[in-house]
């Protein structure tokens, strides 16, 4: 992939915007997929959210993001300053927004309906971590892309015991609403170009 504009590539990806979800009686959220290319490696930024009691996504493996406030001009907007207020990174002054995913919901029957956007960043700031963020990671795209760190990811939901397709990253599980947002974006990548990036086919995997 060396010297290919991977930019031009996720806007040729995003270019055709997915239709709007109904999203009356849910609350609203977005979150940010956030790119970086350095070293010739293009990497996305996951976080893995802090332990804590009462919240349902406590110690998973997610992008930044979380709920809209009214004073939020829209769902891009709730998506930056979510990850301005968890890793301290000011989109507005160094990503470049290059399109949204899929409205999507958590695996858990909660009533919220949630916007990714996914952004560029031509440098990696440094990230100041809030007390909701056990950590930031920056996780190289081309090994997801080429269907490695396959895994499953078994949740027991009253008597049903589910599975899940996921990725193991270093040993941290990345699996549903985060895995079907990053697994969209890939899905995406590979329909715009087969020669320039590895494929993903997830097509063996529940989805």
């Amino acid at each position: 992939m060396s010297g290919f504009p991977r930019r031009d590539l996720l806007r040729r990806a995003l270019s055709e915007a997915p239709a709007e979800a109904p999203r009356h009686g849910v609350r609203q959220a977005a979150i940010a997929v956030i790119l970086a290319e350095v070293e010739m490696s293009l990497d996305v930024l996951l976080i893995e959210r802090a332990i804590r009691e009462g919240d349902p996504w406590s110690g998973h493996m997610a992008l930044p993001g979380g709920h809209a406030d009214p004073g939020d001009a829209d769902l891009g907007a709730t998506a930056e300053r979510e990850t301005l207020e968890e890793v301290g990174l000011d989109l507005r002054a160094f990503g470049e927004r290059l399109g949204r995913l899929s409205d999507s919901a958590p695996v858990r029957a909660v009533p919220i309906a949630v916007r990714p956007f996914v952004y560029w960043l031509d440098v990696r700031p440094k990230l100041t971590l809030s007390a909701e963020v056990r950590q930031a990671l920056w996780v190289p795209v081309a090994p997801l892309l080429a269907g490695e760190q396959r895994t499953s990811f078994s949740l027991v939901r009253g008597e049903q015991s589910l599975k899940f397709p996921a990725w193991d990253i270093a040993g941290h599980v990345v699996w549903g609403l985060t895995y079907r947002v990053l697994d969209e974006l890939f899905t995406r990548l590979n329909g715009v170009s087969s020669r320039d990036w590895p494929a993903l086919d997830n097509s063996g995997q529940p989805r």
